[in-house]
């Protein structure tokens, strides 16, 4: 009797390190369960954290939401874009949502300066290409808080095709918040145009997404008339082919990423 009850208890005691090595088993595959594999192998948290909200992003999104508040109280209808008092010419356009909401915010390295932006580069300044593919270079010392960060010239040396490609690869560059000036021929018209990207290029898509104003418009007894535009959508073909012409270009303009508030500046 006292053999089968030692057996029994050897039994039990040989036992325990299997049920060990099982709850750790479970435990590991407990911490497995809080973990995504990405499509390179690399893990990822299930809730990656969310993004913070930067003055930087402040400042793009109230732009954007102000021209979001145009388009929707034009309603469709063309506004008046004849004088250099309308804002709803295509550069007083982008002026006007910048300038409006410029005041809270400073340039970390310029503190004490007011922000502005730059005008066109005058028509003689530009030759040899025609007006409206850039601005004037004011320093950021000066109160400019953007830097080019992407530009196409077009180039005689090179093929017709060959520029296209190089104007499609500028245009996704684009980023959310940049600021677009360029000289164009194409559907709309012929001359400068400005536009503000409201999106990230979409590289599933191959577009770019804007907004601007009097891009298209019309005459009424000789007065032009600009139509607002929001969230518009082009693929990048139909924006390089606008400007790919030659003696024209285009420019992106993104703001420094050191923008703070002012109340912050010191």
């Amino acid at each position: 009797m006292l053999k089968r009850i030692a057996a029994l208890l050897m039994a039990l005691l040989l036992a325990l390190p299997c049920w060990a090595a099982a709850e750790d088993e479970e435990e590991d595959l407990t911490i497995e369960e809080y973990v995504i594999l990405g499509d390179d192998g690399e893990e990822y948290p299930d809730e990656p954290p969310a993004r913070v909200l930067t003055p930087r992003d402040d400042f793009i999104n109230r732009i954007i939401d102000l021209g979001h508040t145009l388009y929707v109280k034009a309603n469709g209808k063309a506004q008046k874009a004849a004088s250099s008092s309308d804002i709803y010419v295509c550069k007083n356009f982008t002026t006007y949502l910048f300038r409006k909401n410029r005041d809270d915010f400073r340039m970390a390295a310029y503190p004490n300066v007011t922000l502005k932006i730059p005008d066109n580069l005058p028509a003689k300044q530009c030759k040899p290409y025609y007006y409206g593919l850039l601005w004037k270079d004011v320093p950021a010392s000066e109160g400019n808080p953007f830097y080019i960060a992407a530009e196409f010239r077009y180039d005689s040396s090179l093929s017709a095709a060959e520029n296209l490609a190089l104007a499609e690869d500028f245009m996704r560059e684009v980023k959310r918040g940049d600021f677009f000036q360029m000289s164009a021929d194409y559907q709309y018209g012929i001359g400068a145009h400005s536009a503000i990207m409201i999106e990230d290029y979409d590289p599933a898509t191959d577009t770019v997404t804007w907004m601007d104003s009097n891009m298209r418009g019309k005459k009424v007894n000789g007065v032009r008339y600009g139509i607002v535009q929001y969230a518009e959508v082009k693929d990048v073909t139909w924006w390089a082919s606008a400007f790919c012409k030659k003696k024209r270009g285009a420019t992106i303009y993104r703001l420094r990423d050191d923008i703070v508030y002012a109340a912050d500046a010191q």
